[in-house]
C-alpha cells in the first residue's frame, strides 16, 4: 500500500517540516486563522468606534469629580462593605481556581479522555455517547465548585443578602445544572456532528451555528430561562406604573412592559435590568426594590431605558456572536493540533481532525472523538476567562452610559446620587474595588464612581451640584 493511500507520506513530511500538522490540513487550517483573525479584527474594531469611551462628553468646570466613599458613606458602612469583600472574595477566588484547575487537569492530560471513556463505557451509540460525555462533565465541575458556592452561600446569609432556605438554595443549584446540561448537550451533538460530517471544514459551519445560536439564545432567554428561576407579574395599575410608561414615551423607548421579578423569596438586593429586544425586551425590577421612593425607582428605570434606546442588548449580542463566530474558528486551530490531541490522551486519527481509529470502542479519533470533549471544555473555560477582562472593561462603560442617559432623563442628579447610596449599602457592595475584582468581576462602575460622574454631569449641566450625603 502506497504512502498516499495510507496518509502516513503526508504525515511524514510534515513532522520533517517540524509542524506536526498532515500537508493536507494546512489549507483549511490556513483558512480557519485568516476567518479567526477577520473574525476577531471586526469585533476589535467594532468595540473600539461603539464603546462610549467618555460617557460624559464635555469639559467639566473646576475639574472631575474624584470618586472617594468617604464623601457619602458613614465609617460603619464602609467598614461593613471591607468586611463583606473579605468575606466573600476568598470562595470566590477559590473557586475560580478550583474551577480552572479541574477543567484543566481533564482536558490538557489523559484523565479527561479516560474519565469520559469510563462514564460512556455501556453505550456504544454516538449521540448517546456525547450526551453522557456532556452531563458527565458538567457535573463534575459543579460538584467540584459545589464547596465554594455553599461557603460563598454561608457568606450571604451571614450579611443577611440571601433570604432563601437550604433547600430552595439546592433547587436552583439543580435548576442551573440542568439548563447547563441542555446547553452542552444541544451544542455538542451539533458541533461533533459538524466534525464528523466536515472533518477539515467544521470550523465554516460552527461558526455560523455559533452566531445563529447567541442570537437565538439572547432571544429566548427571556421567555424561556428566566422564569425558571423567577415568576414575573405586571406592574400593578397605579401612579408608579403610569409615571414609568410615561417617562418611557418621553423618551421615545417602546416598552411593552414593565415587570416586577419576585426576588425577595432569594435576595434583599436591589436590582433592575433589561433583557431581550425586539418583542421580548422587557424591563424588570426586583420586588424588593418597590419599597424605595418613585423618585429613585425612576432613576434606574431612567438608566434601563438607556440600555433600550441604545439597544444595547442587542448590540451585545452582535458583538458577542461574532467574537464566538471567532472563537470557534481558533478552536478548530486547536481542536486539530495533533500535539494538543496527544496531550489529551486522543489519537489524533492519521489527519488532524479526520474520522481515525479512535479508542477501543470504535468511535473515530482526533477531534471527531467524543472524548475530546473534555479538552472541547478546557479551550473554551480558559478562552471565556481571558475575554472577561475586555467584556467587563465595555460594559462598565456602557453602564455608565446609561447612568448619563439616567441623569438627561430625569435631571435630578440628587435622587441619582441617594439612590447609588441606597444601592450600595443595601447590596454591601464592595466602595474600593482593587484592579484585580475590576478584571475579573465588576461589569458595572462602583458606588462612589457613580456618585462622582453624578456631580460632574451637575457641574456640565449647571444643576446644583449634590453635596455629599455625610
Amino acid at each position: 500500500m502506497s504512502d498516499t493511500e495510507t496518509g502516513e507520506g503526508a504525515a511524514r513530511e510534515s513532522r520533517a517540516a517540524g509542524t506536526g500538522v498532515p500537508d493536507g490540513s494546512r489549507r483549511p487550517r490556513i483558512a480557519a486563522a485568516v476567518a479567526g483573525g477577520v473574525l476577531f479584527a471586526a469585533v476589535a474594531a467594532v468595540l473600539a468606534l461603539t464603546t462610549p469611551w467618555n460617557p460624559l462628553p464635555g469639559e467639566v468646570p473646576g475639574g472631575h469629580v474624584g470618586a472617594d466613599p468617604a464623601l457619602d458613606f458613614t465609617s460603619a458602612e464602609i467598614a461593613r462593605s471591607k468586611a463583606f469583600d473579605s468575606a466573600v472574595n476568598p470562595p470566590a477566588y477559590a473557586g475560580l481556581v478550583t474551577g480552572l484547575a479541574v477543567i484543566l487537569v481533564l482536558g490538557l492530560t489523559p484523565l479527561g479522555a479516560r474519565f469520559i471513556g469510563w462514564a460512556t463505557s455501556r453505550t456504544g451509540r454516538r449521540p448517546m455517547r456525547i450526551i453522557i460525555a456532556a452531563a458527565a462533565v458538567a457535573t463534575l465541575l459543579r460538584v467540584a465548585g459545589l464547596p465554594f458556592d455553599v461557603w460563598r452561600e454561608s457568606v450571604l446569609r451571614r450579611y443577611g443578602l440571601s433570604t432563601q432556605s437550604w433547600l430552595a438554595w439546592l433547587a436552583d443549584q439543580l435548576k442551573s445544572l440542568g439548563l447547563t446540561w441542555i446547553i452542552y448537550t444541544v451544542a455538542l451533538l451539533l458541533l461533533y456532528a459538524l466534525i464528523r460530517r466536515f472533518p477539515r471544514y467544521w470550523w465554516t459551519g460552527a461558526a455560523a451555528g455559533g452566531f445563529l445560536l447567541v442570537v437565538l439564545v439572547s432571544f429566548i432567554y427571556p421567555v424561556a430561562v428566566e422564569p425558571v428561576f423567577n415568576k414575573f407579574h405586571s406592574l400593578p395599575q397605579g401612579q408608579l406604573r403610569t409615571e414609568l410608561l410615561a417617562m418611557a414615551e418621553r423618551d421615545g423607548v417602546p416598552v411593552k412592559d414593565v415587570l416586577v421579578a419576585d426576588a425577595s423569596r432569594r435576595t434583599t438586593s436591589l436590582n433592575a435590568y433589561v433583557s431581550g429586544f425586539g418583542s421580548t425586551r422587557r424591563i424588570v425590577l426586583y420586588d424588593t426594590l418597590l419599597k424605595s421612593p418613585p423618585a429613585r425607582i425612576e432613576s434606574i428605570v431612567g438608566h434601563e431605558l438607556g440600555h433600550a434606546k441604545r439597544d444595547d442588548v442587542l448590540h451585545g449580542t452582535l458583538v458577542g456572536a461574532l467574537g464566538i463566530a471567532g472563537a470557534l474558528c481558533v478552536l478548530y486551530l486547536l481542536m486539530t493540533s495533533p500535539r494538543l490531541l496527544r496531550r489529551a490522551g486522543l489519537d489524533p486519527g492519521g489527519e488532524a481532525g479526520a474520522a481515525g481509529p479512535g479508542d477501543a470502542s470504535g468511535s473515530p479519533g482526533g477531534a471527531a472523538d467524543p472524548r475530546s470533549i473534555a479538552l472541547l471544555l478546557a479551550l473554551v473555560t480558559v478562552g471565556t476567562h481571558l475575554a472577561a477582562p475586555v467584556q467587563n472593561l465595555v460594559s462598565r462603560h456602557i453602564e455608565a452610559r446609561a447612568d448619563v442617559h439616567a441623569l438627561d432623563l430625569t435631571r435630578d442628579p440628587s435622587t441619582f446620587v441617594s439612590m447609588q447610596h441606597e444601592l450600595s449599602v443595601r447590596n454591601i457592595s464592595d466602595l474600593s474595588p482593587d484592579g484585580l475584582e475590576y478584571l475579573l468581576w465588576l461589569t458595572h462602575p462602583s458606588g462612589p464612581d457613580r456618585i462622582a460622574m453624578a456631580r460632574d454631569w451637575s457641574r456640565i449641566h449647571r444643576v446644583q451640584v449634590p453635596p455629599p450625603l455625610r
